[in-house]
């Protein structure tokens, strides 16, 4: 059989090269490659005798488990597209993305489907459904238990010749709204987010040269980021296709004491957290001088940055230990290492492909602002959005075609660029991306509210937090409970404001649109 670059293939390469290497880890589960092979191998031939096909999108609703890993791989063995579902989302958020991604079937954990009922109604594409169970009682009628399924499953036919293209879809936050479907080919993924074979080298040129890494000295990579994100999903593959020892994080909430005493009992040799907002804590625990990590080489952060504060505080405690900070995006794949600089500057080495442009598509002179660019292994634009992907994917007169999602970013003469902000707008509190405007129009659909402006203020926890600039009716007295009340039913929790501020009058541009700079110095 030829081999491509869905990612199918390649866990099949890694497992016939080394069947018995350990490869996940989640909670009291383990797995082999072989035996994570064969689970998925179940998922994939359940989800095509309920009559998914080829091409057809197949939704993942779950916390960090072994099985979330196990039906990603297995949407993939038929050719199907897995679509990553924030467990996080309300049940507006989940119909959006059901029905926007055109989901056909639906993997879930019990509790999680619970929200997916209140809106079954309304997403007439999704006709199969498989239950993952996580202790609740709820009844979700027609769902197929995951074991029963994957026992069930019937291994005598073989699955379709996969090929590079592929695709792999991740959803992402809007500026104007609800979340987008970042679409890439497999290929594209593989070689500009998922390591290229080699995260520390030369990209392997052929994916028969993956089984050379389980050759490799065995190694384990600890990830507390939520595979359902693209960067815990993104280290989670990168590990997987290295020959690494994968071990997911599993509690819903973090806590930095069990996640130390991980990385000593798997002798993790990585790290992986979110931001600050987990990194604080762990330096904090190191600090009581219970903990001895002599195997933890590395500290990766995806989703939001490591402050040079947090790094040196690490280092007190780990003084040989290494950061891996490396910039990415959904729609730019990973980009290239964070190095040292001012405090509060996230500066980074890039690919080579990575550059900053101005809006005519030319390479911006050092020292000048631009907008952060990348070619080469980019995605194809974004599912179900012509109009988006044209304000995002552009080609040049050269021909040569750039992702452009909107980061603002300064060249500098040594090579390395410097971030000024994600569309300048988003906030990121906690690793979690929130968009001004679609909390804006949440909170101006309370009756009592005339105008909002939303912005993202300093937070010691969480990197940044929502904080919002109102102007009520006259004569109403909008308080911020009532407000989070009243978004409560269609954001996430993390997108909730924080902090409001009442005004009379909510300041506009002369063009009328929000002013953000205004916004924060009223906040302030």
């Amino acid at each position: 059989m030829v081999r491509s670059y869905n990612l199918a293939d390649l866990l099949e390469i890694m497992t016939a090269a080394a069947p018995a290497r350990p490869a996940l880890v989640a909670g009291a589960e383990r797995r082999t490659y072989a035996q994570l092979n064969e689970r998925a191998d179940r998922v994939g031939r359940h989800l095509a005798q309920a009559g998914v096909r080829p091409g057809e999108h197949v939704a993942i609703l779950a916390h960090n488990r072994a099985e979330w890993i196990e039906a990603m791989f297995g949407a993939f063995k038929i050719r199907a597209v897995p679509i990553p579902v924030n467990y996080r989302y309300v049940a507006a958020e989940l119909r959006h993305v059901l029905a926007d991604s055109d989901s056909v079937a639906l993997i879930g954990e019990r509790s999680l489907l619970a929200k997916t009922e209140e809106v079954r109604a309304e997403l007439p594409k999704l006709r199969h459904v498989v239950v993952l169970e996580d202790g609740a009682e709820a009844e979700i009628p027609g769902a197929v238990p995951y074991e029963r399924a994957l026992a069930e499953a019937d291994l005598s036919e073989g699955f379709p010749e996969r090929s590079n293209d592929d695709r792999y879809i991740m959803y992402t936050g809007g500026t104007t709204g609800y979340p987008k479907g970042v679409e890439w080919r497999c290929e594209d993924i593989f070689f500009g987010a998922l390591g290229g074979g080699n995260v520390f080298g030369d990209s392997i040129g052929s994916p028969e040269e993956l089984a050379a890494n389980a050759d490799q000295p065995a190694t384990a990579v600890l990830n507390c980021a939520p595979v359902m994100h693209g960067a815990g999903q993104w280290v989670a593959f990168m590990g997987l296709f290295s020959g690494a020892k994968v071990v997911l994080y599993t509690d819903h909430a973090f806590d930095a004491d069990k996640a130390l005493r991980l990385v000593a009992e798997e002798q993790a040799n990585v790290l992986m957290l979110v931001g600050d907002v987990m990194a604080r804590p762990v330096a904090d625990a190191l600090a009581t001088g219970q903990y001895e990590v002599p195997s933890l080489i590395g500290i990766a952060s995806g989703g939001a940055p490591l402050t040079d504060g947090v790094k040196r505080t690490l280092r007190d405690h780990l003084p040989n230990i290494m950061f891996l900070d490396n910039y990415g995006a959904s729609e730019t794949g990973a980009c290239g290492p964070s190095v040292d600089g001012a405090d509060g500057t996230a500066r980074f080495m890039m690919d080579a492909d990575v550059t900053v442009l101005d809006d005519d598509l030319n390479v911006v002179p050092p020292g000048e602002i631009g907008r952060l660019a990348r070619s080469g292994h980019i995605p194809v634009g974004y599912y179900n959005d012509p109009e988006k992907t044209a304000s995002t994917f552009f080609t040049a007169a050269d021909g040569t075609r750039w992702s452009i999602p909107g980061d603002f970013a300064i060249r500098q003469e040594d090579g390395t660029i410097v971030l000024l902000g994600r569309g300048s707008l988003v906030i990121n509190t906690g690793g979690e991306k929130v968009y001004p405007e679609e909390v804006e129009v949440a909170l101006k659909d309370h009756p009592d509210v005339v105008d909002a402006v939303v912005v993202g203020l300093p937070d010691d926890r969480f990197g940044q937090r929502v904080a919002a600039v109102v102007a009520a009716r006259p004569g109403a007295a909008v308080t911020l409970e009532e407000l989070t009340g009243h978004c409560r039913g269609r954001l996430a929790g993390y997108k909730l404001p924080r902090q409001l501020k009442l005004v009379d009058e909510v300041q506009r541009t002369a063009v009328g649109k929000s002013d953000y700079k205004w916004a924060r110095s009223v906040l302030a």
